[in-house]
């Protein structure tokens, strides 16, 4: 009978040990910004944070991005690696970002049984409108060749056409 209720013990506390106690958030946002890539004539989100708790193996990040050309907001999940203190989220490509127009960010940490173990709301203000970026990639391939759309006959246009929001 002292056997079973040891074993009993011990099981309690072993789960016990797996559980992750209420305290402080295993994440802490410490970067967020629009990353504008004119070779590709891109744009995307990225959002930079650093673990400051350790989470259960399993853990992922699900981001959810306000779509900045209107719909539904661009999901991203990731999954938080124990022995990485830092992650990177970049959003996939959006466009019409406007100058001074702030955009939410939703940010959960989920358990591997799919709790939530931590949610992070905030906003990204871009400095500058989406449509200083060129309308088509200027360049195309691993070496980066010129894009024969832009450079045609191998020569830059005169004026480069620039994005345009479709909306």
């Amino acid at each position: 009978m002292k056997r079973v209720i040891l074993s009993a013990l011990f099981a309690a506390a072993v789960l016990a040990g797996c559980q992750r106690e209420a305290g402080p958030d295993p994440l802490k946002l410490t970067g967020k910004m629009f990353v504008f890539n004119y070779r590709l004539a891109y744009a995307a989100y990225m959002i930079t944070l650093n673990k400051t708790e350790p989470v259960p193996d399993g853990s992922v990040v699900v981001a959810r991005f306000e779509n900045p050309a209107g719909g539904e907001a661009l999901t991203l999940e990731r999954k938080l690696f124990p022995k990485l203190d830092k992650v990177v989220l970049e959003s996939p490509d959006i466009t019409c970002v406007k100058k001074e127009k702030p955009y939410a960010v939703t940010i959960e940490v989920r358990g591997p049984d799919g709790a939530t173990l931590q949610k992070l709301e905030t906003t990204v203000v871009s400095d500058v409108d989406q449509d200083i970026m060129p309308a088509k990639p200027l360049v195309e391939g691993p070496a980066y060749d010129k894009n024969p759309e832009v450079f045609v006959g191998g020569r830059a246009p005169e004026r480069f056409e620039t994005a345009a929001c479709p909306t």
